[in-house]
This record gives structure tokens, C-alpha cells and sequence, in this order.
């Protein structure tokens, strides 16, 4: 089964900067979707960007648009989420998402990681 792994996180000053990526363990026939949620202490998660399978198209929660920028790389089977200008607001468990189909023949999934943790001081 393969699994989401994802890296990156860690302590930034607020105005910081950090960067995700999560990437499938094991080679896939074909990834869709892939996106990122977070979770903050007491909070449900919620939906932070995604981006499209050829890359050409992304989406962004009205509170990060004009400082995170989601990518990816293919052909590494790849999500990244660079965060710059960031705010304690923006600390909590962040988890990749990706609907993946594993061969040809099986039916597509949707696939978490296993969150990491980004925490901006004040």
C-alpha cells in the first residue's frame, strides 16, 4: 500500500519562511489531485491548496492566497508547499493529500500522510 511521506516542518518566526513535501512511497500509475489540509488545536481541518495533475491548475483557502504557492513534480510523485510571510495563524498539523490510482486496472483512492507539525512564533 503505498503511503504519503511527508517533510518539511518545524519552528518559523512569524514573516518566516518553510517548505513542504510529501511524496508517494512507492511508484503509482497515475496521481490526480494532490493537495494540502491542516489542523490546528481545536479546530477541524481544513483545506489549505491543491493543485491539478498536469500542475496547470491551483486552488488556495482566501487566507493563505499570495503566500503559500503549491507545486509538483511528477515525475517524483511529488507535492510541495513553500509558505512564505507566515503568521502564527498558520500553525497547526499539516497533511498532504493525493487521489492516486495504483494500476491500471484498480480504482482510484484518496491517500493522507501523516502530518507535520508547523509552528510560527510571534
Amino acid at each position: 500500500q503505498v503511503h504519503l511521506v511527508e517533510s518539511g516542518g518545524g519552528l518559523a518566526q512569524t514573516g518566516g519562511s518553510l517548505r513542504l513535501s510529501c511524496t508517494a512511497s512507492e511508484p503509482t500509475f497515475y496521481i490526480y489531485e494532490m493537495g494540502w489540509f491542516r489542523q490546528a488545536p481545536g479546530k477541524d481541518r481544513e483545506f489549505v491548496a491543491s493543485v491539478s495533475p498536469n500542475g496547470g491548475q491551483t486552488n488556495y483557502v482566501d487566507s493563505v492566497k499570495g503566500r503559500f504557492t503549491i507545486s509538483r513534480d511528477n515525475a517524483k510523485n511529488t507535492v510541495y508547499l513553500q509558505m512564505n510571510s507566515l503568521k502564527p495563524e498558520d500553525t497547526a498539523v499539516y497533511y498532504c493529500n493525493a487521489v492516486i490510482q495504483m494500476s491500471r486496472e484498480s480504482l482510484t483512492r484518496s491517500y493522507w500522510g501523516q502530518g507535520t507539525q508547523v509552528t510560527v512564533s510571534s
